[in-house]
This record gives structure tokens, C-alpha cells and sequence, in this order.
């Protein structure tokens, strides 16, 4: 403190302008002396995050198939055996107890047959439920992993592990690793992009935060409910001050925001005035990127009504402008969390997003986009084969949480298509077969964007981190 007060009050500092009637804080006095030599490395990693997000970086490893991604997060945990992961057993089994061998979350009874009918489809002859009949079509694209596992049958956790690779800390999702790693290709709109109609998911905007990366990385959450603009995003029109009045107020308050930032290199501050930016930058190019008014009538009858439809519409054209992660949030409001009744609330679900996925499917196919977009389908955990059982013991005709084994499909970006990897068990509820953690599909992912999940890392706290923490190995086998 003594060498605090001597800093600041010393006539010679007082003469100075720089110095004069401001507050210095311990940390001041070290940057603005010898040991703020370090300060100057540090503006050397700012500048390079500004390059990153501002700029398509050429941060890849190596030649990815990929450029972006599109991923469909089904919320609350769809049930793989009911979808893409068909077991006949559970027919040969049914109304007979499984005994202690399945350990769930809930009391579970029987063996519960799938109320949903499955075939195969496509020259690979993969089977899906007629849950999915639309989707199926692209079945000769799409290689299925059947043997997910997760690490606790709980929502929040899960929902932590698959978005941002651990269920514990908050790490940067998935997204944000993405977007750091390959630096945005549109300066006018997000380079991650969240999609969730009708309110937040479990865990809320932690499904894509940065965490410790720069907040520039954190995704941007749209209320895909709304369709007027100005609900659809919030504050992107001004009600009475003109564009130009706009940005002139903008280069002022760049200038005291610069003038302000200037010595103290607090990257909340840097993220700050990157939104206040790109805010005024997507005045123009947001409003036409969302009005899918601009589309034909047959593309927009090839999604579908509804607004599942639209943000699916939506996605494809943030893809072509160069978004690099686009998250479709489905089940917020309504999860496919169905431990009652799943005959009923699967089949309304998936009536929802079937359309839109295979629509999206074919659409990204013909504009040739197919080959360079990676298609995410999936949910946190899958479902037990075993009827859940109320508190009198009676079947509810739903399934229990089941993070031992569940499916998650890709598609496009460099994936071989036709493909099934991994196996669970004769009932489905444990992967048996090449068994498949979130982070082996995650250092998948990345390497279909061609990035190195080993050594896109990130220094914080002393330590070097990543997506996949210590572990993940790219499942080859499902690459082309």
C-alpha cells in the first residue's frame, strides 16, 4: 500500500495526464511498472482473439471435410430404442421381469416392447421406426452410433457432458471450442448461433456458454417462437434513432470504451465491445438472414409448418452465410423426457422435427452443401427397455433416464454414410459393442471441422484445456 500511495501522489506523476485524478488499484500499479512489461504479451493474445473472431481463421490442423456444423439437440433424453436402435428382444420378453440385471434411476418393470414400428431403409438397410419415416429417407447418409454411453442418469450433467465435455465445471461448449478454433467467416452475424423456442433448457445458457474463453465465443440464443425481428432478436432495431445517428453514437462510445479499456486488458470488456459491434453490424444482415420470407414457397412446403420448420429454414441459411454452429434446441418447453404415456408424446414429438430434419437433408444435398455441413442429431442420455413403474407399482407406458447406452447419428461433413457403429446389448440398455464416450464424439466432430481435439487447447488457470479434457479417440469408422 505504502508503494501504492507514492506512485500515485509523487508531483512528477500528478504533472502527468495519464496519471492525473485517477484511483490506481494494486494491479494498475503493477502493469504501469516494471511488471507491466507482461502487459505487452498479453495485447499480443487479444489481438490474436480479435484476428480469430473476426477473421476466418486458418486454425484448422489439417484439410477438414467439414466447415461448420448443425446440430439437433433433442431435450430431455429421446429413447434409442424406439428410434434408430431396434430390439426385437424386447417383444420376445415382454410382461417378463429383468430382474436386478438393469439398474435404473426409478423403479422399472418389465420388459417394454417398442410401440413403434421399424424397417430397414436406403441400399444399407439400416432399421429406423416409423418415428422417423422422413429422416430414414437419408439413411444411405447418416452413420448411426449405437453404443453412446454418458457418465449419470440426471439431466443437468448430462446436458453438461454432451454440450460442453464435463458434468461437473463449467467448461466452453462445444460450440465455442468450434468457433475459437476456426474463427468466424461472416463479420455481420454470430459465429454461434443457439435456437430455442418457447424458453431455456435445463442448465439454461450454460447448454453454450464460453466459460473461460473470450465471451466473443459464446453463443447467441434465439427465441425462434417469435417471428417478428425485432422480438425474434432483441434490441436489433432502434425505435427512434436513425443508422447513421446509430453509428455515430457507436464510434463515440468505441472511443470511451477503448479509452476505458486501455492498461487494464480485461477480456470481459473486450467481449463487451465486440456485442455492442457486431449488435449494429446485424442490423442489416440478421433482418434478411431470418425472414424466410425471402424463400420460395416450395422450400418453405418442404420444411413445413410450424416453428421447427422455420429455425431447420432458418439454420440452412445461417449456413450458407457462414455461421459456423448452429444449435436447434428442440423439446424446452415439452422434453422428450417421457416416463409416461411414451407411445402418445414420442410420436407428437417426433412429428415435429421429422419433416424439418429430412428436410434440411435434402435441401443441404442439393445446394451441394451437404458435403461441408456436419448434422448433429441427438439427445443427453437415451431411455430403459424396462416399463417405469408408478409409486403403487403400476406401468406409467414411459422409460426411465439410461445414460449406459443410447444413439446419436451424423450426417454430411466427411461421414460415411449407411454406416452403424457400436452395439448395445440384446435389450438395449448398456453399449456391449465399441462402446462410445460423449468425448470420442466430440474429437470426431472436431475432426471432421479438421481440428485436432489433442491440441485445440486453451491456457487458463495455469493448465492447458480442451473439449475432451484428457480423453476422446476419433471413431474412425464412421469417416469417409
Amino acid at each position: 500500500m505504502h508503494v501504492t500511495s507514492r506512485l500515485v501522489w509523487t508531483d512528477k506523476m500528478k504533472s502527468h495526464s495519464k496519471y492525473r485524478n485517477e484511483h490506481m488499484n494494486r494491479r494498475d500499479v503493477l502493469l504501469r511498472s516494471g511488471l507491466g512489461l507482461g502487459a505487452l504479451g498479453l495485447n499480443a493474445v487479444l489481438a490474436d482473439d480479435d484476428r480469430r473472431i473476426n477473421a476466418a481463421a486458418a486454425g484448422s490442423h489439417f484439410g477438414g471435410t467439414a466447415k461448420r456444423v448443425i446440430h439437433f439437440f433433442l431435450n430431455g433424453g429421446p429413447s434409442h430404442v424406439d428410434t434408430f436402435d431396434h430390439k426385437p428382444a424386447l417383444a420376445k420378453y415382454a410382461g417378463q421381469s429383468m430382474g436386478e440385471n438393469l439398474t435404473t434411476e426409478r423403479k422399472t418393470g418389465a420388459a417394454f416392447p417398442s410401440p413403434f414400428k421399424f424397417r430397414p431403409y436406403g441400399e444399407s438397410g439400416i432399421e429406423v421406426s416409423d418415428l422417423f419415416s422422413r429422416t430414414a429417407q437419408h439413411i444411405d447418409d447418416i452413420a448411426v452410433i449405437r453404443s453412446m454411453y454418458a457418465q449419470v442418469p440426471n439431466h443437468e450433467p448430462s446436458l453438461m457432458l454432451m454440450n460442453c465435455g464435463d458434468s461437473v465445471q463449467a467448461r466452453p461448449s462445444a460450440g465455442a471450442w468450434v468457433l475459437y478454433g476456426l474463427g468466424a467467416e461472416n463479420q455481420n452475424l454470430p459465429g454461434f448461433i443457439a435456437m430455442c423456442p418457447g424458453g431455456l433448457p435445463i442448465k439454461d445458457a450454460e447448454n453454450w456458454q464460453s466459460a473461460f474463453l473470450p465471451g466473443a465465443y459464446q453463443g447467441t440464443h434465439i427465441d425462434t417462437q417469435h417471428t417478428q425481428l425485432s422480438r425474434l432478436i432483441e434490441n436489433i432495431e432502434h425505435p427512434q434513432i436513425s443508422t447513421p445517428d446509430q453509428k455515430r453514437q457507436l464510434e463515440l462510445l468505441a472511443k470511451w470504451n477503448r479509452q476505458h479499456q486501455a492498461g487494464r486488458f480485461d477480456r470481459r470488456l473486450e467481449a463487451r465491445i465486440q456485442s455492442y459491434e457486431l449488435a449494429f453490424r446485424m442490423q442489416t444482415d440478421a433482418s434478411e438472414a431470418f425472414d424466410i420470407a425471402n424463400e420460395p414457397q416450395y422450400i418453405r412446403d418442404l420444411y413445413g409448418d410450424g416453428v421447427h420448420g422455420r429455425q431447420t429454414l432458418i439454420a440452412r441459411r445461417l449456413a450458407e452465410r457462414g455461421v459456423r454452429y448452429i444449435q436447434l434446441w428442440h423439446g424446452a418447453g415439452q422434453p422428450w423426457d417421457n416416463h409416461e404415456n411414451i407411445a402418445d408424446n414420442h410420436r407428437r414429438l417426433a412429428n415435429q422435427i421429422d419433416q424439418p430434419i429430412a428436410a434440411l437433408l435434402t435441401d443441404l444435398k442439393l445446394r451441394g452443401m451437404l458435403d461441408d455441413t456436419l448434422v448433429v442429431w441427438g439427445g443427453e442420455f437415451g431411455r430403459t427397455p424396462t416399463v417405469e413403474l408408478s409409486g403403487d407399482g403400476a406401468p406409467k407406458l414411459g422409460r426411465d433416464h439410461n445414460h449406459y447406452g443410447f444413439t446419436v447419428w451424423l450426417a454430411g461433413g466427411g461421414i460415411k454414410g449407411g454406416t452403424v457403429y457400436g452395439a448395445t446389448d440384446e435389450l438395449g440398455f448398456r453399449a456391449a459393442e465399441d462402446p462410445c464416450s460423449v468425448h470420442d464424439l466430440h474429437a470426431t466432430m472436431l475432426h471432421a471441422l479438421g481440428l485436432d481435439h489433442k491440441k485445440l487447447t486453451y491456457r487458463y488457470a495455469g493448465r492447458d484445456f480442451r473439449l475432451t479434457d484428457v480423453h476422446g479417440n476419433v471413431i474412425e469408422e464412421i469417416l469417409a
